[in-house]
Order: structure tokens, then C-alpha cells, then sequence
């Protein structure tokens, strides 16, 4: 079994993460590159600050997916609200056009959806552990 595996002062670990956010309502606000643009760029400067990296990012016209690599020590909530947080403010102060499809001026939805992805399936680890002292 081969990992990518990444490593800290104390740590050798494997962490990926599939992150999604959708806009309140599923309102359409990205209709156009340049916002999309705008909302990769955002993305991947918050994601520096973290130390986290960015593997993918696409969107489709009312949310985005992201897949990234992160430390143990990140503070996911915190990395994710941050997200939210800048993207939704900067977004509607370069992009004022938004604020018509928002109501209340609330761009994200509160909720997300965040799972970690494996470099190996499930049944692989299970095996692994199983064959453990067998050899």
C-alpha cells in the first residue's frame, strides 16, 4: 500500500478533504467567470493563510466544491468560516450586482457539507489492520 503522505515535526499523515458550499436559497449568483475567478482567487489567498492547499476548485451556477489537503493541527471550522466570511463580503463589494439575487443581503447558506477522501478505499484499510502481526 503506497500513501502521498505529507509530514510535521511529530506527524506523518495522508488528510484530504471534499468541501462544498451553496449559496442561501440556491440562489444563481455564479453566472459569470469573472466571479468565479474572483471566488478561486479568495479561496485559494484564505487558504495560504491557513497552510491549507487546494487541489480542485469548481462551481456550478449556486455552489462551489473544493478539494484540499490540510495539517492535523487545522482548525476546520475556523478555516471554513473564514471562507465564507471574506468571500461573501468581498464578493458583494466588487460584484454589487449580487446583492439583487441575495435576500438580506445573506450570500452562503449556514449549512456545508465536508468529507474527508481516502487515497485507498475502505476494504484496502480494513485488510491492512486485519493483516497486522500476520506477518
Amino acid at each position: 500500500m503506497k500513501y502521498k503522505l505529507d509530514k510535521g515535526a511529530h506527524s506523518v499523515y495522508a488528510l484530504q478533504y471534499h468541501f462544498v458550499q451553496v449559496v442561501k436559497y440556491r440562489k444563481e449568483v455564479f453566472e459569470n467567470h469573472e466571479i468565479i475567478d474572483f471566488l478561486k482567487q479568495k479561496v485559494r489567498e484564505i487558504s495560504e493563510r491557513f497552510e491549507v492547499n487546494v487541489l480542485n476548485i469548481e462551481c456550478d451556477k449556486d455552489h462551489f466544491h473544493m478539494i484540499f489537503k490540510a495539517k492535523p493541527t487545522l482548525d476546520i471550522p475556523k478555516y471554513i468560516n473564514a471562507i465564507k466570511t471574506i468571500t461573501s463580503r468581498e464578493i458583494q463589494r466588487n460584484f454589487p450586482e449580487v446583492k439583487t439575487k441575495l435576500w438580506k443581503g445573506i450570500f452562503w447558506s449556514p449549512s456545508y457539507f465536508l468529507a474527508t477522501t481516502g487515497q485507498v478505499t475502505l476494504d484496502v484499510l480494513k485488510k491492512y489492520v486485519e493483516d497486522q502481526g500476520h506477518a
